[in-house]
């Protein structure tokens, strides 16, 4: 029997237990689709490690077209599909791959979000979450600590600074 693996394939090499990277090790092994899958994942991670600490556009050029073509002939739909998206934005990738750029500040402003429509529950009216939202997600920097204070004037010598 094959051993599996006790976490997700997303999941970062560096952070593997040694039970872990057995199990991992043993799956590489077999035929399944899960294994050809994890066999993929791991070049196109390191494709993007290479391009990131390099800052060659030929690097990052060179790893992900080969990744590309492998992916398309791998018969695994869902990494056909990814090729797909990586060739229809190849250029983007590629600046994104060299700059290191992450989604981490889109997601955590969805989390806010979120937090803002769990808050909103209860409010008669979509104004109102949406008020809830620009409170929750707006660095407003005019308004008191104490609700009960009145506000600072919207321009009283306060600068806005985004990320």
């Amino acid at each position: 029997m094959t051993p599996q693996p006790t976490g997700h394939i997303r999941r970062n090499d560096r952070s593997h237990s040694p039970k872990y990277a057995q199990a991992m090790y043993t799956l590489q092994r077999t035929n399944l689709q899960s294994a050809r899958a994890w066999r993929m994942k791991v070049p196109l991670a390191q494709v993007h490690e290479a391009a990131a600490h390099s800052q060659s556009h030929e690097v990052a050029r060179e790893g992900l077209e080969r990744w590309i073509g492998w992916a398309m002939r791998s018969r695994l739909d869902p990494f056909k599909r990814l090729a797909r998206t990586l060739r229809a934005h190849f250029e983007r990738v590629i600046a994104g791959m060299q700059q290191g750029c992450s989604n981490a500040f889109v997601e955590a402003m969805i989390g806010l979000m979120q937090n803002a429509k769990r808050a909103a529950r209860g409010f008669r009216t979509s104004k109102n979450f949406i008020a809830m939202a620009y409170l929750r997600l707006s660095k407003l920097k005019h308004l008191p600590a104490n609700p009960f204070e009145p506000a600072a004037p919207r321009f009283a010598g306060l600068t806005t600074h985004w990320c």
